[in-house]
């Protein structure tokens, strides 16, 4: 077919063919499937969302959330795909200028902050020309890209002590994130640092060590941080008021093995914030335990592709970059996951491309577009100047 057909041909060399053969589709379409069932989860908590907010300043319209996320997903797509076509030097710099402007918007946050009113008086949001985003949201994958760059130096230099610094940069948006307070985003960030460090060499007794000295701050936060401590006794004791695992619960009873139907579900309108941390329970309801499995299989897939891609993987940092960023998007999908079926404490974490929400879903567009971007390759191409360019050669 002609370069102006639909599909590329394998003697088209051009800037875009090389970008179709190299990129891996498999994991674009699994991504497209995520987003596709967000759209139909998103419809189905709508009218139960919109309910919910029809007793403040809000005017009732069952379609709110579901315009607002279409609308979201008409932007986050050209993000998605225009960060994928970036070449791997380009896309390792963007996300270290922008990991030090988020890093700054942080800081903005604790000044002139604002709270989206269902975060336990938490502010986490910052208003910029008009627009409410979420720094934290979009510093998750800038930051585990500029820490693989940082750990990645190591192969070349061992004795440089990019170990350390990445360690300090991540103190430092730790302390930020604590002081909004954001415990969840903190320990995830931090996890994820620490497998990055423990790939790039980090002994094993320093592991520890770390672990250590994580769950120690935990055990502060419980102690100093009321919401924590009440969501951990919950959890573990099962006493106080657990209205939202309970409701969660009975839309996953309601629902059973095949659902009672699109928009024929009740129990959903019962549950807090059904169109963010607890939609994963109204798929339940309305669609079903299967569906659900689907959904599950669905990251599991997208986890297991891009490690499968990364073993014979020979550039440090894009092993370093690539898995960081995949088992961010797999940790806050379990964790969401986690928290509807009882199996982790309430923590407002979003389920990647399926919770309806502005911040979120272009932070995964970026974070997933980066990892495409640097999970392109097709050994039977050979390399045009296109290829070598995006290389960074």
């Amino acid at each position: 077919m002609s370069r102006t057909g639909i599909a590329f041909s394998r003697r088209d060399s051009s800037w875009a063919g090389d970008w179709f053969r190299t990129t891996d589709k498999l994991l674009m379409m699994l991504v497209f499937a995520l987003i596709g069932c967000g759209i139909i989860a998103v419809a189905a908590a709508s009218p139960a969302a919109a309910r919910r907010l029809s007793g403040t300043a809000f005017t009732y319209d069952s379609l709110y959330f579901l315009k607002r996320q279409v609308m979201w997903v008409l932007l986050g797509l050209p993000v998605l795909l225009g960060v994928s076509m970036l070449p791997i030097r380009l896309a390792r710099r963007a996300a270290v200028l922008g990991c030090g402007v988020f890093g700054v918007l942080l800081v903005l946050v604790l000044v002139g902050g604002t709270s989206d009113g269902a975060t336990n008086g938490a502010t986490r949001w910052i208003m910029l020309a008009g627009i409410k985003i979420q720094p934290s949201e979009f510093l998750k994958p800038l930051f585990i890209v500029t820490t693989a760059w940082l750990l990645s130096l190591r192969f070349e230099d061992p004795s440089l002590p990019t170990m350390q610094l990445s360690f300090g940069i991540f103190a430092v948006f730790a302390a930020l994130l604590l002081m909004q307070p954001d415990l969840g985003q903190t320990v995830l960030m931090g996890a994820i640092w620490l497998m990055q460090a423990v790939l790039a060499g980090m002994p094993l007794l320093l592991v520890g060590l770390i672990i250590l000295a994580g769950l120690v701050g935990i055990g502060i936060a419980y102690v100093t941080l009321p919401h924590v401590a009440d969501r951990i006794d919950k959890f573990v004791t099962g006493e106080g008021d657990t209205y939202q695992i309970d409701k969660a619960l009975d839309c996953f009873r309601a629902g059973g093995l095949f659902g009672v139907g699109p928009g024929e579900g009740v129990m959903k309108f019962r549950l807090p914030e059904p169109q963010t941390d607890y939609i994963f329970s109204v798929i339940g309801e309305e669609f079903g335990i299967i569906t659900c499995l689907f959904i599950a299989v669905l990251y599991i897939t997208i986890v297991v592709r891009v490690f499968l891609s990364l073993l014979d993987e020979e550039d440090p940092f894009i092993m370093l970059a690539a898995s960081g960023l995949v088992a961010q998007f797999g940790l806050q999908a379990t964790i969401n996951i986690a928290v509807n079926l009882k199996l982790a404490p309430s923590k407002g974490m979003t389920l990647p491309f399926i919770s309806h929400g502005g911040s979120s879903f272009l932070a995964l567009c970026l974070g997933m577009g980066l990892l495409l971007a640097l999970t392109r390759r097709n050994p039977f191409l050979k390399a045009s100047p296109y290829v070598e360019r995006w290389r960074g050669a």
